[in-house]
C-alpha cells in the first residue's frame, strides 16, 4: 500500500515514505526510536544496573513500533522533537541554575 502526500506527516515526507513504503517506514522507525531514546534520557530516566537498562531499552523498541506505524499519518516524530528541545531546554536551565548554586 502506497501512502500518499495528503495523509503523511512531514518527517514521513521527508524521509520518503510516499516512494518507497518500506525504507521510509523503516527509516521512520529509526527516527522515532532515536527521539524516544533522547526523550528518555532528558527527562526519565534514571541510574539503574545494566540489566534493568537493557530491558527498558527492549520494550522501548517494541513500543516504538506502533507509534511508527501512528507516525506514517499523525504528527509523533514532530510531537517527539518539540518535546525533546523543550526537555533540553530544561536540563540546560536546570544546569546552569546548580552551577549558579554552587558557584555563590
Amino acid at each position: 500500500m502506497k501512502a500518499t502526500g495528503e495523509n503523511s506527516s512531514s518527517i514521513a515526507l521527508l524521509l520518503g515514505i510516499d516512494n518507497d513504503a518500506t525504507t521510509g517506514f523503516w527509516l521512520l522507525y529509526a527516527v522515532i526510536v532515536i527521539l524516544c531514546v533522547i526523550v528518555y534520557k532528558l527527562g526519565f530516566a534514571k541510574k539503574l544496573p545494566l540489566a534493568k537498562s537493557l530491558f527498558i531499552y527492549v520494550l522501548l523498541l517494541i513500543g516504538c513500533f506502533p507509534l511508527a506505524i501512528l507516525g506514517i499519518g499523525l504528527p509523533v516524530a514532530e510531537g517527539l522533537i518539540v518535546s525533546a528541545v523543550f526537555l533540553g531546554a530544561y536540563r540546560y536551565r536546570l544546569y546552569k541554575s546548580k552551577k549558579k548554586e554552587l558557584d555563590a
